[in-house]
C-alpha cells in the first residue's frame, strides 16, 4: 500500500502536488455544494488570462500559494478580481504525495 511504499509515519515530513487542472475553484460561498471535501480558502493574488484559460493564483491562509487553471469563461462568470476570497477545492484522488530522502 502506498503508505507502506512511501516509509510515511506520524509526524514525518511530506508533499503533495496536485495538478493545477484538477483544482476546482468555487466561492466559498458555494464550496459546501461540492462532493469534494479538501478546500482550501485563499485570496487571488494573480490572474493571468491565456487564449482559452486563465492560471488563478491565490495565497492560503499558511502563506502558501496554489495555482489552479480555469477557463476563461469560468473567470468572467464567477466574477473574478484580484484580493477576491476563493475556495480550491479538490478531491482525494488528485493529490500526489511523496518525501524526500
Amino acid at each position: 500500500d502506498g503508505l507502506d511504499n512511501l516509509s510515511l509515519k506520524v509526524g514525518s515530513d511530506a508533499w503533495a502536488l496536485i495538478k493545477a487542472s484538477w483544482i476546482i475553484l468555487a466561492l466559498p460561498s458555494a464550496a459546501n455544494q461540492l462532493s469534494a471535501r479538501n478546500q482550501l480558502l485563499g485570496k487571488v493574488t494573480k490572474i493571468i488570462p491565456g487564449n482559452v484559460n486563465t492560471e488563478v493564483v491565490a495565497q492560503l491562509a499558511g502563506g502558501n500559494s496554489v495555482c489552479i487553471v480555469v477557463t476563461n469563461e469560468s473567470v468572467t462568470n464567477l466574477k473574478l478580481t484580484e484580493g477576491a476570497e476563493i475556495c480550491a477545492v479538490f478531491k482525494a484522488s488528485s493529490v500526489i504525495l511523496g518525501v524526500s530522502d
